[in-house]
């Protein structure tokens, strides 16, 4: 069983943690009301402060407590035309296509981390149920989830009739099978939303915030809500509430008789074992089902992951006693990587496999399984020593860095 779980600290609240479980493991954990989640898909109107050429970059004030770190490669296409400049090609010097103390329309691409300054963009990008709407760039792309090719035609199809040549969309994973009705119906909220950002823009001095994101809640129902979630539990009656209207709003009544309120007693975390299981994942080691377990080492430059076989030794056949390890490393990987919000490059080092097909078993299975992270995380290559290489998009702090910060019961 799937669920979605919902904690709040208390009515009113904005202090919010949501838990995905699938039959009873926690496999996602998100945190909502760190300075960085504050932060991170707003859209402002800024004030260029400082612009630094040999650096290639740029910073932004938005009225925030830091300025937004803004690189190069990070303007849009149109203010590159604006400027007489090719978008296809890659951005010129950044003090020839922008300058200090004018107003630029910025997102918020990534939360500080550390000392680090958040990171803006000028590619706006707005998420609906069914589309990334894309105001500044003409890419037309499909979710990687999506797979049947009759499918995806019908979405590219429908994607051009809706947007304009230099406007660009996204299907998401929640289009498939989406009716045209309500793929327009989405795209027509997105393009309004986006007008209306634009001319509150022109009306205001910067800094100014033009457009908040949508909160965690709404966000993990609007992207996470997907057929194969049998059930989500809320703790809080006004969050309750609020979800059911989000849900009718978007047309999504099907999962209405899914969204329940929880009133036991015993704080819903603790019910569901997810408090628990977050103990765990600060811990090292990770037992897995074969017997097995990996040990985790994070450090700042990469994340090393060993494969051990521990107790599972006592097999008939050694060589599918390493295969089963194997396998199942390469199916807790990946979800120990969504859950501790791992980033960057991971070393894994497998249990030594002679034989050629078992490896690719074990890649194939890695493979298959970092297919179900919305965080790009992607297999690079095993090296001559049987080590495997991945790469995970940052999308902020780490689990452990979020806990130490966030330690009680909500």
């Amino acid at each position: 069983m799937k669920r979605i779980l919902i904690s709040s600290a208390k009515e009113g609240s904005g202090e919010k943690r949501v838990a995905i479980t699938e039959d009873g493991k926690l496999v996602e954990i998100f945190y909502e009301d760190f300075q960085q989640d504050k932060l991170v898909s707003n859209i402002y109107k800024g004030r260029v402060e400082d612009v630094l050429s040999g650096l290639g970059s740029a910073f932004v004030d938005v009225g925030e407590e830091q300025s937004l770190f803004l690189s190069r490669s990070e303007i849009n296409q149109a203010i590159l035309r604006s400027r007489g400049f090719d978008p296809n090609e890659y951005p010129p010097m950044i003090n020839k296509v922008i300058n200090e103390g004018e107003s630029l329309i910025v997102q918020v691409k990534r939360g500080g981390i550390g000392t680090k300054n958040p990171q803006g963009t000028t590619k706006i990008s707005l998420p609906g149920r069914y589309w990334v709407f894309l105001p500044k760039d003409s890419r037309l792309g499909i979710s990687r989830r999506i797979t049947d090719d009759q499918e995806i035609q019908r979405l590219k199809n429908v994607a051009r009739n809706l947007k304009e040549e230099n406007e660009g969309l996204i299907a998401r994973t929640a289009s498939k099978n989406a009716s045209k009705e309500d793929l327009k119906r989405d795209f027509n909220f997105l393009l309004g939303t986006w007008k209306g950002i634009e001319e509150e823009a022109t009306k205001v001095k910067p800094p100014h915030l033009l457009h908040s994101h949508a909160g965690i809640v709404r966000t993990v129902i609007r992207d996470r809500l997907l057929e194969g979630v049998d059930q989500v539990l809320v703790n809080t009656k006004d969050t309750y509430e609020d979800i059911l209207d989000y849900i009718h709003y978007l047309r999504m009544d099907e999962f209405q008789d899914a969204i329940e309120l929880y009133q036991e007693d015993e704080p819903l975390f603790t019910r569901y074992g997810v408090e628990s299981q977050l103990k765990q994942c600060l811990k090292r080691e990770v037992n897995l089902d074969s017997g097995g377990y990996l040990a985790i080492d994070e450090t700042e430059a990469l994340t090393a992951i060993d494969v051990n076989t521990g107790g599972n030794v006592n097999h008939k056949n050694q060589a599918q006693a390493i295969l089963n390890t194997n396998l199942a490393a390469a199916r807790e990987i990946p979800i120990q990587l969504r859950l501790r919000k791992i980033s960057g490059i991971i070393i894994v080092d497998f249990v030594d496999m002679y034989d050629n097909e078992d490896q690719q078993k074990v890649i194939n299975q890695l493979k298959d399984s970092l297919r179900e992270d919305r965080v790009p995380a992607d297999f690079i290559d095993m090296t001559p020593l049987g080590l495997v290489e991945i790469t995970r998009k940052r999308e902020g702090e780490s689990l452990a860095d979020l806990m130490e910060e966030y330690d009680n019961e909500v």
